[in-house]
Order: C-alpha cells, then structure tokens, then sequence
C-alpha cells in the first residue's frame, strides 16, 4: 500500500457565501471609510454600507468571517469596526462566564 498524502480538500466551500453577497458589484469604498473620515460624513457612509447588509442573504456568513479573522475595518456583516469588537467581547465574556471554575484542592 503506498503512503500517498491526500490532497487538500477544495477551499471554495468556505469562501462560496461571497457569491451572494448584495455588495458583491458595490463599490468598496461603500464599506470602507477612510482614517480622514470622521463624525457625520462617516456616520452617513456607515449607513449607506449598513443598508445594504441589512437585505443581504449571507449578511451572518460575513459577520462570522469577519470575527473570526477579525477585520479590523470597514463594515462586515451590517457591523462597523468598535460593534464587532463589541460583540467578539461579549462572546468571550460569555465563554469565560460558563467555564466551570475549578476548585482549590
């Protein structure tokens, strides 16, 4: 019997959802606001981005992505940068809470 490695299963799977995407032919710079953009005008652009998640049909698959790999900008899944922060520590003061703690012997 040989020992042929097998080959990696296709990663299209995971990336598939994209495809769905109602941003798929927006511009990204929709969903992007420049460091310079601040108060109102980024406000208003995060709106605009949110809009379009919001009727999206993969809208949890990006989230999802975008916590797990934790996308630093833009507006992922109808969430901007400090609401997926926000959530990632929700879900981790979740795990901590049910976390049996151990006993002192």
């Amino acid at each position: 019997m040989s020992n042929t490695p097998r080959t990696p299963r296709p990663i299209s799977n995971h990336w598939e959802w994209q495809l769905h995407s109602a941003c798929r032919y927006e511009d990204a710079d929709i969903f992007y606001a420049p460091d310079y953009v601040r108060g109102k005008p980024k406000v208003l652009q995060e709106r605009r981005a949110k809009s379009i998640c919001r009727g999206c049909p993969v809208r949890q698959d990006c989230l999802e992505h975008a916590l797990t790999y934790h996308e630093p900008y833009g507006v992922w899944g109808g969430l901007n940068e400090s609401e997926r922060w926000e959530l990632i520590n929700q879900r981790r003061l979740l795990r901590v809470s049910v976390v049996p703690q151990q006993r002192a012997v």
